[in-house]
């Protein structure tokens, strides 16, 4: 699954940064890597598909974060042949 990088809200009110989707090593799993923009502005990791659910608030299904401001991929990859 894509997931756009960019500025998302978590569904209590608070802003975070999606930098890239990381792919565990020895499980597969996917894992959402971003940071908070508030506080002491500390990187977090969650499982794509829990960062993705919806949960329900006062009978609402809400996503549990929505993109407010998706942002142009800034990082690039190596070429192919990097050794």
């Amino acid at each position: 699954m894509h997931l756009p990088t960019g500025i998302y809200r978590h569904y209590k009110g608070k802003d975070y940064q999606v930098f890239q989707v990381a792919t565990h090593s020895e499980t597969l799993e996917q894992f959402v890597v971003y940071r908070c923009l508030y506080g002491d502005y500390s990187w977090w990791v969650r499982p794509l598909s829990m960062f993705t659910e919806t949960v329900t608030i006062a009978g609402e299904t809400v996503p549990r974060f929505q993109l407010i401001k998706p942002m142009k991929d800034e990082l690039e990859l190596p070429p192919q042949d990097y050794k």
